[in-house]
This record gives structure tokens, sequence and C-alpha cells, in this order.
């Protein structure tokens, strides 16, 4: 007997199945979005297919195989099979069958991007560059958005002009990326043939000095050379021809900085800040050479305060959030670092560091109400960290919630393992709850629990 069956590829790479929730699981992947028909298939074809699943999901790729060649001889025009048949074989890193059953995909599925993208994972795996290539090349006419792979290509090849020329031409299309600010110091460090890198870079320039990138290019390389003073010298060149830019101030600022000039270093700072065509992660070591800058030198601080107080108006990078909360830690103005882990937690919840200092905090500040609201929803997060449930049972303490408290320090003792001192801290709590609970033999019996740590922690 056939049957329609009928299953996405995207779904094949999910982790399966128990066998007691073997048939329900089939039934939940037929109403899917179909991407792909497997067609009319046997029985035995869909109980194979789906064991390989299976097998796969689990890291058992031999016996995934197996299944795969059995549904192979059943259906040996199948594509999915194929595809699925290599997928398993570059799990083994046995690259060349993986190859061989994503070209037999690819010939009878030619223009499925996600074969292709296979195929160019396993031959860059497999160190074969120039086909990796290929394939990208093939890619690239189907979605522009792997040519920074290509670049990358290129530069595994040591083709490093090319990989260059890729690179300049994504940064005028796209703007600047620190991801390909990064690969292009890779590729001066390769070559480590700086000079006639240099002399490319000024040939460029005189050829079309409307160029920004080529200044920023070669700021890039006296950067690293630690050649100040001329990496200097082209940023200001580039200034002249292009006053506006901005990309330049990621140069400037540590200039001014280096130089004790503050208030010029705060301006550029505030252009790397306001700028669209810079990326988070650049502006986050901008941030950080500036924290730096002003433990060295705390007579500037007010102008990281007026910095900080701007950031919260331009970003909302988590990252950011929490460096500044650390800095105003350390600079003893914690009301300060609360407000930005607050903002920090607010864009990623699930940050455990920005969790536990924004609760220290509030709970230092008597802000208690926030601190167990805070802490309940942490614990949809976190249901297994004991320090959230310590947490959250000290703010409930505070609002004399006693009966709650001691439920959850109950709870949380359960996960604490081998820490004494935070195990110290809750039979403290449970003490304080049984104590307003006016469960004097509990309270005394943790009081004395507490007592017997603290002895044998000292």
């Amino acid at each position: 007997m056939k049957k329609t069956f009928i299953i996405a590829i995207a779904l094949s790479g999910c982790s399966w199945l128990s066998p007691g929730i073997f048939a329900q699981e089939k039934e939940a992947i037929s109403k899917e979005v179909n991407q792909d028909d497997l067609g009319n298939v046997t029985d035995a074809f869909q109980e194979n297919f789906f064991e390989a699943l299976k097998q796969k999901g689990i890291e058992n790729y031999e016996k995934a195989i197996t299944a795969l060649e059995t549904c192979r001889k059943l259906e040996p025009e199948n594509a999915v099979v194929y595809f699925e048949l290599g997928k398993n074989y570059k799990a083994l890193e046995n690259y060349d069958l993986a190859v061989d059953n994503f070209e037999k995909a690819r010939k009878l599925d030619p223009k499925r991007e996600v074969i292709l993208t296979e195929l160019f994972k396993t031959h860059r795996e497999a160190g074969d560059f120039p086909k990796a290539i290929t394939i990208i090349e093939e890619l690239i006419n189907l979605d522009s958005s792997y040519t920074e792979d290509l670049a990358n290509l290129y530069m595994l090849s040591e083709q490093y002009d090319k990989a260059l020329k890729v690179l300049d031409e994504l940064d005028k299309k796209e703007g600047n990326s620190s991801y390909r600010n990064t690969m292009r110091r890779q590729i001066y460090a390769r070559t480590n043939n700086t000079d006639a890198q240099i002399e490319r870079l000024e040939e460029d320039i005189s050829r079309d000095p409307e160029n920004e990138q080529n200044y920023l290019n070669l700021i890039y390389i006296y950067s690293e050379q630690r050649n100040e003073e001329e990496a200097f010298k082209a940023a200001k060149e580039l200034l002249e021809i292009n006053p506006g830019s901005q990309l330049v101030h990621l140069a400037l600022y540590k200039f001014y900085l280096n130089n004790k000039q503050p208030k010029e270093a705060v301006n550029s700072m505030m252009i790397v800040f306001e700028s669209e065509e810079i990326d988070t992660d650049s502006k986050y070591r901008v941030l950080n050479d500036f924290l730096l800058f002003v433990n060295d030198h705390p007579e500037f601080q007010e102008d990281l305060m007026k910095v900080s107080r701007k950031l919260s108006e331009w970003e909302n990078a988590p990252r950011l959030y929490e460096q500044l909360g650390q800095y105003y830690i350390k600079s003893d103005k914690k009301e300060d670092a609360l407000k930005y882990f607050e903002l920090g937690l607010e864009e990623n919840p699930g940050n455990f560091d920005l969790l536990k200092n924004s609760l220290l905090l509030q709970l230092e500040f008597g802000k208690y109400e926030a601190a167990a609201k805070l802490s309940a929803s942490a614990l949809e997060i976190f249901p297994a960290q004991p320090m959230v449930y310590l947490l959250r049972g000290v703010a409930l303490n505070k609002l004399q919630q006693y009966k709650e408290a001691e439920e959850i320090l109950t709870f949380g003792l359960d996960y604490l393992i081998d820490d004494k001192k935070i195990e110290l801290d809750f039979y403290t709590q449970l003490a304080i709850s049984y104590q307003g609970l006016q469960n004097e033999e509990k309270a005394k019996e943790f009081q004395q629990k507490a007592e017997n740590l603290i002895k044998e922690l000292n």
C-alpha cells in the first residue's frame, strides 16, 4: 500500500524521537508547511526514513545510513534521500561519500539552495577550496549574502588580492563591518608584506581620492604596525576629503585618548555611537577603551557619564550596558550600575550575570517588590539555578511573605551542590522565614545549621 508523505527538508535536521511518541511525531511533521514532496511512498519507505531521522538525531550516523540505504533502494530517484545520506557521511567526516551523495541530490534537484549550501560546507571542511569557491559562486547567484563566504574562501586559499577586492566591494555596497575588518587584518598579517599593501593603497587613493575605504584600510595597516603618526595622518587626510566621515572616528578617538585630548576623544566617540554605519561590536570596543582610559584618568569621569547618559538613546546592546554597569560598581556608583544592568536585562533576559547583578543591587537598595517580580520571571528561564531561589527568598522575607519564602528556599536547596557559602545563606534565610511564621522549633533548627556551617567554614 502507498500513501502520500510530505516533509520539509529543513525538518530533517531536528533531533527525534522516543518510541512511545513516534507515531504522534510523524503525524505532527506531516502537518508542517510543505516544502518538499517525497511523493507516493510505501509504508516501508516512511518507516525507514523516520528511523534515519531518529538515529541521526542521537548521532547514530551509521544506523541512519543503513535506514536511508533501504529508502534509496525503494526510491532510487529521490533527492531528499541522497541529501540525508550526504549529511550523515559529512557528520562521519567521510567527505568523498558526502560529496557524492550531495551531487546526486543536486542532479535530481539542481536549484535547491540547501543542497548547494551543504555541498559548499563539505568542500570547505575537506579543504577543497577551489570546489567550494565554484559552489559558493552558484549560491551568490541565488543569494548575495554568500559573498562574504567567498572572501573567506579566497583568504583560506591564499588568494589574498581577490579576497581584499571582494571585501572592499562589500564595504562599498553595505558599509563597514567589524567581521570584514577582522578578515582584512588577518590577510595583512598572513601576507606579512605591509609595505606592498601600503604602496597599493596609496596608489588606489591617488587614482580614486573619494574612496573612503582605501583610507580606512591604510589606517588599519598603520595601526597594526603601531605607526600612530602615519595612521593619524591618513585619518586627517580622509577628513579633509570627507569631513562628514563617521567611520574615521573609529581610529581618531584612540589617537585623541593616547594624546590626552579627552574633549576630542569624547567628540569622536559621540559620532561613533550615533552612527548607523558603525556596528554594535565596534561601539562596544570604543566604550571599553574609554572605560579603561577613565580608570587610569578619573578626572575624565564626567566625560564618561556624558557618554553613558547618551548611550541609552542610541544603542540597546546588552553588552554595552553590562560593561557600563560593571564600571559604575567599581566606581561605587551603584545606582547608575543598577540602571544599566536593568536596561541590559530588558534586552537580554537570559543573561545570568545581568540578572544576578540586578537582583543583588535591587535588594541592596531595598527594592524588594522589584526583586520579587524579577526573580519570579527569572525562575522561568533558570529553573535549576539555586542563586535565583535564594535571592527570591531574601526578597520575600523582606516583604514579610514568609510562607512563600520558606517554600521557595526549601525548593531551591534541592538544586544546591557543594557550595557551603550559599548553603549558609539558605539556612540563614530559612531561619528568618520560620521566625516570621512563628515556628520557633524550625527557626532554631536552621539557625543551628547556619552556626555549624560557620564553624566548618572557619
